[in-house]
């Protein structure tokens, strides 16, 4: 199968699809549409420093390559929840509780 080029989509070294010209990522927009349920409007008044070209670019990369960018967003999520488990609570979080004001 050929390769399929996206307009505003470039490759980091890593191969990490970036919009081009900027740092953000391809899957940092399509966490704001599936977290927020932002549509791509409401991502631009969010993020006004991406046209809505290359919002768009980015959420069909993202429906396109839907099943691996789902697998990399559960894998980070798993990994977050793994540290929070091994750091315990949080110094504040401790301070709080010994003055009664968290449960």
């Amino acid at each position: 199968m050929p390769a399929v080029a996206y307009a505003h989509i470039e490759m980091d070294p890593q191969g990490v699809p970036l919009l081009a010209g900027t740092r953000t990522k391809v899957i940092e927009v399509a966490l704001d549409h599936l977290a927020h349920r932002w549509n791509a409007e409401e991502i631009h008044r969010q993020h006004p420093h991406l046209s809505l070209g290359q919002i768009h670019s980015a959420l069909a990369y993202y429906f396109d390559h839907q099943e691996e960018l789902d697998r990399q967003i559960t894998a980070q999520l798993d990994k977050v929840e793994s540290l929070r488990q091994e750091s315990g609570p949080s110094l504040a979080a401790t301070k709080l509780k010994r003055q009664g004001r968290l449960p």
